[in-house]
């Protein structure tokens, strides 16, 4: 439905390093969907930010000659400088360096501790600094973290406990009520096994470090940086009296967090006992999408083969590189980047598919109606119903979080559009004076097409579809799909811009 509240975030970015493919892809995901939310007329509020406690920030500064807030100004701000770059239209930017989101931390603690969630223990264990995440002896690799590769260390320390056992049988029932909670249906039948396999309290405050949200628990602690990050989602909004909370965070607001599928743990387990400790509502959906490789290689700093975003759309250009992550894989599996893909998605699909339509569309419109879509005769009822059928399943698709399947439904489209031209050669009926209507009808569906086309493509690229728009003689970006997307609302009489190719041929 239309017109309801939608808050989209992603993880908050942690400041160890410089951005990825990883991040942007995650990042294009949310503002497509905040884009698409927004054409429908919901009102959405977009959150993105980074995470800047923990003891990799902290060596990574010492490393690098700085204090950890000199550090994570530095790369927040190479985050922030690339969403910009990437049109990016988050509502918000949080750091967790900031005063309102600490004192919303501290403010969270002192209520599970209120509540008697909190108890003072030792903690005597294994942790991955890497991925800032406690680890069982079971766990490890020889020796070492099973997720990132490198080596655990052992340590000892007073920590606070959160008594997440407490919430297991509450948190099955509650994943069971709602199998919508985490997708896609493998991470929930992952999450559902080992929360079955029994929870275990987690150490929630950290005494052996300094770089976090000092807490008055006790002297010297702070808070553990996953716990940290996770209130992010809460603390941007105001919580718990700001109106941005009241209107984002209700119970049955349209909450998605989109995350990797690397940090699932921590988001449909510790998150949701959390809210559960505190009587919070919960979110709707934990979207865990899968990772990239690179040539079919693992990306990884040793083997130098990570993808750097900057670089890929210097070379192609920020659209093409937005339509190649959300359509090259299903959206939660696994997907392999390969240049060469890239630029075959480029030339075919942009450049032949949506390209040509829209070049030959506008050449017959300037050759044969003098630059203006010519008023129809006799409305196209089979396209005009095709249209609808065609964005009912793209709306099917963006609903389920299918990006490559709502991509491939407006690609259906247009290349119907080109089956179209060829099925009706214009240039024939530009021959006979008598056919002269059914010429016009012939212009002015596929003028129609491709404004239908641009409605869909826009929140996936913006920039050029606003230059497609432009070329049509239409308002550069489209109100909502209500105002834009039927195939009738054309206003015949528009004055076509034609301009160059919206997606030149790259050869290889």
């Amino acid at each position: 439905m239309a017109g309801e509240t939608f808050y989209v975030t992603t993880p908050i970015y942690y400041v160890n390093d410089v951005p990825h493919i990883g991040h942007s892809y995650t990042t294009i995901a949310a503002d497509v969907l905040a884009r698409y939310h927004r054409l429908r007329g919901d009102d959405v509020h977009f959150l993105t930010g980074t995470d800047e406690h923990g003891t990799k920030v902290q060596r990574a500064a010492e490393a690098n000659g700085e204090t950890p807030l000199q550090y994570a100004d530095r790369i927040a701000a190479n985050y922030q400088a690339l969403w910009e770059r990437f049109n990016i239209t988050n509502d918000d930017f949080i750091r967790t360096t900031q005063l309102r989101h600490e004192k919303v931390v501290r403010h969270l603690f002192e209520q599970l501790h209120e509540r008697g969630d909190l108890t003072l223990g030792e903690y005597a264990g294994w942790y991955c600094a890497s991925c800032e995440n406690f680890l069982t002896e079971d766990a490890l690799v020889e020796g070492n973290c099973p997720d990132c590769g490198k080596k655990a260390e052992w340590g000892s320390e007073a920590t606070y406990y959160f008594r997440m056992a407490k919430y297991e049988d509450r948190l099955i029932a509650f994943l069971d009520e709602h199998p919508e909670f985490i997708r896609p249906q493998a991470r929930y039948n992952e999450i559902v096994s080992r929360v079955k396999d029994g929870l275990r309290d987690v150490s929630f405050t950290r005494t052996s470090l300094e770089w976090g949200v000092s807490l008055p628990l006790g002297e010297g602690h702070v808070t553990y940086v996953w716990i940290d990050a996770l209130v992010n989602y809460i603390s941007a909004l105001g919580y718990p009296d700001g109106d941005l909370y009241q209107t984002y965070w209700r119970d049955g607001a349209d909450v998605l967090h989109l995350v990797g599928k690397d940090i699932i743990w921590f988001h449909c387990v510790i998150w949701p006992c959390v809210l559960m400790a505190l009587d919070l509502p919960i979110p709707k959906t934990v979207f865990a999408h899968g990772w990239w490789t690179n040539n079919g290689d693992k990306m990884s700093k040793s083997k130098g083969n990570f993808v750097d975003p900057v670089a890929m759309t210097d070379k192609y250009g920020v659209d093409a590189y937005r339509y190649f992550l959300l359509r090259e894989m299903p959206f939660g599996q696994d997907g392999d980047f390969s240049e060469t893909a890239l630029i075959g998605r480029i030339n075919n699909d942009l450049g032949n598919d949506l390209g040509n339509l829209l070049h030959r569309t506008l050449t017959m419109i300037e050759k044969y109606a003098g630059e203006v879509v010519p008023p129809p005769n006799v409305a196209a009822a089979d396209l005009a119903h095709r249209s609808q059928e065609i964005l009912d399943q793209f709306h099917r698709h963006m609903a389920t979080v299918q990006f490559s399947c709502a991509l491939e439904t407006a690609w259906e489209w247009i290349r119907h559009g080109n089956q179209y031209v060829e099925k009706m050669q214009p240039w024939a009926l530009a021959k006979d004076d008598d056919k002269r209507d059914e010429l016009n009808n012939v212009l002015y569906s596929l003028a129609a097409i491709l404004r239908v086309a641009s409605v869909m493509l826009w929140p996936f690229m913006p920039t050029k579809m606003s230059d497609l728009r432009t070329q049509l003689g239409l308002r550069p970006e489209p109100e909502t799909f209500e105002a834009d997307g039927t195939f009738t609302d054309l206003k015949p009489g528009t004055i076509i811009q034609k301009g160059e190719p919206l997606f030149p041929r790259i050869e290889d």
